[in-house]
């Protein structure tokens, strides 16, 4: 029978079931159920906006967001949101998915810690998007109402201390690539975590240039 939770389905399709299955190995039950409220709050406001979109998709792109931050990328230099967009794409190359729709799942986990820009961006990027700000920070979050909230918390708790752990999860993702945070809200993280972090400045870089003016 299909799960139904706060009036959304949960995709069970082999693609759905899959990745659900790979990131439940990986990731800690708290960022598993982060991903699956990303999920749910996503689709919510997809319905509430009237948006069109593939179910299975979102649930992939929510499922994956946050893949660059587990161990197996600890060496990694690039963005933590491209390491999970690359292994988004990755796996869902093994299956009948059109290219179009592995790029915009890729673009949707790449662009969803860079604000201001995926709500004008294609339905699924703007979902991607707008769960995970939903979750993490309550960003419109009286537009859910709380029986909405309180089925998808029930159903996906949020454990103690999530938001501190949460934070924690990110700054020990990134902490190995701190240069990877610039121009992102990412190195709000490393600046609260590290004491020794220091965020590279726009106008330092400028005024830094090699150019002679």
């Amino acid at each position: 029978m299909k799960k139904t939770i706060a009036g959304v389905d949960i995709p069970d399709g082999v693609v759905a079931q899959a990745a659900s299955d790979l990131m439940r190995s990986v990731e800690s039950e708290l960022m598993f159920h982060h991903a699956q409220r990303t999920f749910l709050f996503g689709a919510l406001a997809g319905h509430r906006d009237n948006l069109t979109f593939d179910a299975e998709l979102l649930y992939v792109g929510a499922l994956f967001h946050n893949a660059g931050l587990n161990l197996k990328y600890r060496n990694s230099l690039h963005r933590f949101e491209v390491d999970g967009a690359n292994a988004a794409r990755e796996f869902l190359q093994q299956y009948a998915v059109a290219d179009s729709d592995i790029k915009e799942v890729w673009t949707a986990i790449a662009l969803h810690t860079t604000p201001g820009i995926p709500q004008y961006m294609s339905p699924l990027v703007a979902m991607i998007s707008a769960g995970v700000q939903m979750d993490v920070r309550g960003e419109h979050y009286d537009e859910f109402t709380a029986q909405q909230r309180d089925e998808i918390v029930q159903a996906y708790p949020r454990e103690s201390g999530f938001k501190k752990k949460l934070i924690e999860a990110y700054a020990r993702g990134m902490e190995h690539r701190p240069a990877t945070t610039y121009g992102t809200v990412n190195a709000d993280v490393l600046d609260r975590w590290d004491p020794n972090y220091r965020r590279l400045n726009f106008c330092g870089l400028v005024l830094g240039s090699d150019w002679s003016n």
